[in-house]
């Protein structure tokens, strides 16, 4: 082997080293692009984007290198006009460039369902199937070296129901409703998801946590709370006219706090609460005048013990 081709083997190698420390530094720049994680499994997510971050700057990095690198040192001569070498039938290059980009797709979307697998986060088309959704067990629960019996007690068990267009929160410790949702910090939650019509999308952006709610099916969805703050339920699903009144405060607080609040919202007679999407509606049919297309009537305003704000926080 010659000196020069030594030297561009090293010249290749220190390249590729340069792309992969800028790749690694924009990756790690990427926690700053979201919400803070105040959930633990806010945490997988985080990293599985950053690793995406980073693989997807080291290809633009070093495919935008090596253009810059040939236009450059390539050049041709001023004046000449022939045409470069013909190449043409290098099996050994064919078979790298399709073999990279498989290996790539397969470590993504292994890495992808592992985060999702441990999660637990179930689509539609399995839910569907099964019928009976199985209990999940987040990756940070997961991780506690603890008997079943004291893990079992420590999951704090809240009712979801979603309708067109409500959130509506039900805690049988207290047997309380309230259309904001209430949670202890660093204590695992166990959610029981229905829908009393439509396909709806329980998304928290905060906690990174997404799952679809299916009509006709409880769907079990555990996570654990780790940072106190206010935060943002939406509707991750378009679910019809007032879709963006779909949505409803999350509070995360201690878990004193947690326990003052429920006994606190239990000596309160249920009220309905106010309903943005039944009020708009009210008063779009109340007009002489009929514009917009016709829609569903929202169903009618629940009947709670806590209203909560009506504000809702940044992520």
């Amino acid at each position: 082997m010659n000196v020069r081709k030594i030297f561009n083997i090293f010249r290749v190698f220190v390249g590729a080293t340069i792309v992969a420390v800028i790749s690694l530094w924009i990756g790690q720049q990427a926690y700053g692009w979201l919400p803070p994680q105040a959930a633990a499994e806010s945490q997988l997510i985080d990293n599985l984007i950053s690793f995406l971050v980073t693989l997807g700057g080291f290809i633009f990095l070093g495919v935008t290198g090596t253009l810059m690198y040939s236009i450059i040192f390539h050049r041709a001569e001023e004046g000449d006009l022939t045409d470069g070498p013909h190449i043409e039938g290098n099996v050994t290059l064919e078979i790298v460039w399709t073999a990279i980009p498989i290996m790539l797709v397969l470590w993504i979307a292994g890495y992808s369902y592992q985060v999702y697998e441990q999660m637990g986060i179930q689509g539609p088309m399995e839910i569907v199937h099964f019928h009976n959704p199985i209990g999940m067990e987040s990756a940070y629960a997961a991780a506690k070296e603890e008997p079943p019996e004291a893990e079992a007690s420590a999951v704090e068990k809240i009712d979801v129901v979603a309708q067109q267009w409500a959130w509506i929160f039900h805690y049988p410790e207290k047997n309380i409703t309230s259309t904001e949702l209430h949670l202890p910090s660093d204590r695992r939650v166990r959610l029981a998801l229905t829908s009393q019509d439509v396909l709806h999308g329980f998304y928290i952006p905060a906690f990174r946590l997404k799952q679809d709610i299916v009509p006709n099916h409880i769907i079990h969805f555990e996570f654990t709370p780790m940072r106190v703050g206010q935060y943002r339920l939406t509707d991750s699903q378009y679910s019809g006219t007032y879709f963006a009144t779909m949505q409803a405060n999350v509070v995360v607080e201690s878990l004193q706090d947690y326990h003052q609040w429920l006994s606190r919202v239990a000596t309160q007679k249920p009220t309905p609460a106010n309903n943005q999407a039944a009020s708009e509606y009210a008063q779009a049919t109340s007009q002489s005048v009929k514009t917009g297309w016709t829609t569903v009537a929202p169903a009618a305003s629940p009947l709670v013990n806590y209203a909560g704000g009506s504000n809702f926080p940044n992520d």
